[in-house]
């Protein structure tokens, strides 16, 4: 009986499929217990070779194609075909812990855990740049770097805020997933970032709303690959302009369709300068240029995502759709 299913959602990029497939391999939870589906989502190179290669080394293996663009497609698309009620999602970067599918179906043994996430250790392509150490905050669990979806809570198991179980490593009840009405838009390709939203972000309000547990277990864990390229302050500009897309969006509907006060939006931003000057004072100058770079990014790419969507009335009608399961 297959008790868990794995879906990992990948777009033109092979290699690191490959190596995300190798770590699965070595599971210390037993194959004939999980399938992998992986979804093609419109890949131009060698995905399709690259899964057939895997296609008989796993016994319950799975691979769809849907060029639709978005990581939602393919994250719903996985839904859609999976056997099991405990959902697996994982990105096509990660390297699995051994211990990462033993970890989640332990956890859900537990009826009223909904969503269960571990470590997301930073693997790191180069030497990162000082400045990426700074980026390190601490919460109430541990410590993590949101702008790169890696965190430490630690080495036990805990419960924590669903907030902190991110898409590379989010297991999720598949009747929860339903009721929360699935993933929002996200990582829409190059030209189409007016078409993002949120994410998994929703799917989190939704389970905070309820009440419903949230697990976070050592053992369930995997390596987040931050590329040589990722670890620029280019990027990191480009990675919060995305978010500021993601708050709009997420303003936009929370407000009922409403475009959000610029006014609000500046104050918010005043905020931050004022708690970058704070940092750079005890940290050092090196922050201040990558917090900067975080500040504007997101700044603009939620003023960028407003105009949008003042401009444009499909737009507003996308943002404000209640289902994107059959999107």
């Amino acid at each position: 009986m297959i008790k868990l299913s794995v879906i990992i959602p990948t777009r033109d990029r092979a290699a690191l499929l490959a190596r995300t497939l190798d770590s699965i391999m070595n599971q210390s939870y037993p194959r004939e217990d999980f399938e992998l589906i992986v979804i093609d989502n419109g890949s131009k190179n060698s995905t399709a070779e690259v899964c057939k290669s895997y296609s008989d080394k796993f016994i319950n293996f799975k691979y769809l194609y849907d060029e639709r663009p978005g990581l939602h497609v393919g994250r719903h698309l996985g839904l859609k075909n999976a056997a099991a009620d405990i959902l697996v999602y994982a990105d096509d970067d990660i390297r699995a812990f051994p211990t990462w599918l033993e970890g989640v179906a332990e956890s859900f043994r537990d009826e009223k855990t909904v969503l269960v996430g571990g470590k997301c250790l930073p693997e790191f392509e180069a030497r990162p740049p000082e400045w990426l150490e700074y980026l390190w905050e601490k919460n109430e669990y541990g410590k993590y770097i949101g702008h790169y979806s890696v965190l430490d809570f630690g080495d036990e198991i805990k419960e924590i805020s669903p907030h902190f179980v991110w898409g590379c490593n989010f297991s999720i009840r598949k009747h929860i997933l339903i009721e929360a009405k699935g993933f929002h838009p996200d990582k829409m390709p190059e030209g189409l970032i007016k078409l993002r939203g949120d994410g998994e972000t929703a799917v989190s309000d939704f389970i905070q709303s309820k009440n419903y547990k949230t697990v976070y277990n050592p053992k369930a864990s995997v390596y987040h690959l931050i590329s040589a390229g990722r670890m620029s302050l280019e990027y990191l500009y480009e990675r919060n302009f995305a978010q500021g897309v993601s708050e709009s969006y997420s303003d936009i509907r929370k407000n009922g369709g409403a475009v959000k006060s610029s006014a609000a939006k500046y104050f918010k931003a005043l905020k931050l300068r004022l708690k970058i000057i704070i940092k750079s004072i005890f940290r050092g100058r090196n922050i201040l240029e990558s917090q900067k770079l975080i500040e504007k990014g997101n700044f603009d790419g939620y003023h960028f995502h407003q105009a949008e969507v003042l401009k444009d009335k499909k737009l507003l009608e996308w943002v404000l759709k209640n289902d994107y399961i059959n999107a």
